[in-house]
Order: C-alpha cells, then structure tokens, then sequence
C-alpha cells in the first residue's frame, strides 16, 4: 500500500483529485482520508459553502438545491489560488456539482497548478443512502445539519443530484478522467480501491 501511495503522490504532484457520489456515499470520509495518505490538502464545496452562509448570513442551500452557479464561483474557486495550498495535491469534495461548472473547475485548477487529473465517482443506490440517512437520524452523528436531518431537504439532494451533477460526471467520463468506485463496501474496502484504481492510473500515464 505505502508503494503505491508514493507512486501516487508522484503522478499527482500538485494536481488535484475531485470526489463526486450522492449525499452519505462517504465522500468528506474518503476524501479526508486520501489528502492524509497523500499529504495533500482537503476541500470540500460543503464545508466552504455552508461557512460562508454562517459568515454572509445568507442561505443558498438549506432547502437541499445547489447554491446559484455565479455565488459557487464566487465563494469556492478562489480557494484554488490561496498561496498556503501551493505547494499542495488537493482532494476535493464535490467541486462544481452543476452541469457546466466543471468546465470553469477545470480551466481554474490548471491555471493554479492544481490541475483535475481525476474524478472519482462513489457508486451506491439511492436505496442505500436513504438507508444510510435514517441510521443516521437515529444516532444523531450528522450534527444539526438541516439537509441531513430533513428527509423532505435529503430527498431534495438527491434530486439534484440526479438532475445536475450527473451529467458533470458524464463530462468527466468524456474526458477520460472519471474513475468508478463502489462505495457500497465497508470504508477501508472503499479506500482500497481507490488506491488501486488511482495507482493503476498512475502507473500507466507514466509508462
């Protein structure tokens, strides 16, 4: 594993890794997991959203919709250009989930040295993240997070999911960088494979 790793980190430099899958596929889990085996830098469009609504006071994404693409540009991408990540590979946590906005995602990443040399996409059912959703109710592990406490906001999520972030994915396929995982395993089952699947691509653009 550690071999591979290193094989991994010296394809991606300063590159970037960006993770896509419905919401509870275990994208923040892994992705934090990657940048830590990587010793690269973890960004989440979540995590950066939801502070600059606490910030701002305003509220884009609490009924479960995608914040307006022009407010995602301003608040997310300028992250890429931020000199303490320089120096850093970046895993991503749904970077530009709108059809569209991985266009303006990749021209920005490459331009900051931090170009997207792949998207990973989870593979689970809309049956099991709902699962996923309700045992996360019941042990109350999400925090107070409307969208994962609401079923009416989770089912909005998925909703856009399908109508917005899929054929994003379907971009990245078309580019030859979309990488599929099951997400549907248990979490060391799910890091695994990225690894392998991302060595693999690793060991064949340098061969």
């Amino acid at each position: 594993m550690e071999d591979k790793i290193l094989k991994i980190k010296e394809w991606l430099g300063t590159g970037s890794i960006n993770i896509f899958g419905l919401p509870m596929s275990g994208k923040d889990t892994q992705g934090i997991r990657l940048a830590e085996a990587l010793g690269g830098k973890f960004l989440s469009s979540g995590i950066i959203i939801r502070a600059m609504e606490q910030q701002t006071r305003k509220k884009y994404s609490e009924k479960g919709e995608l914040i307006p693409t022009n407010i995602f540009y301003e608040w997310v991408l300028p992250y890429f250009e931020r000199p303490d990540l320089f120096k850093y590979p970046l895993i991503l946590s749904s970077i530009g989930r709108w059809a569209g906005e991985e266009k303006q995602v990749l021209s920005v990443a490459a331009g900051s040295g931090h170009e997207i040399k792949a998207a990973i996409i989870l593979n689970i059912s809309e049956k099991d993240v709902e699962n996923r959703f309700k045992e996360a109710k019941i042990l109350g592990d999400r925090g107070d997070r409307a969208d994962d406490n609401d079923l009416k906001i989770f089912e909005t999520r998925l909703e856009e999911f399908r109508k917005k972030t899929l054929p994003v994915l379907q971009n990245y396929k078309s580019l030859g960088l979309l990488v599929e995982v099951n997400g549907d395993q248990s979490r060391d089952a799910v890091f695994n494979e990225i690894v392998e699947k991302l060595y693999k691509r690793a060991s064949q653009s340098q061969a």
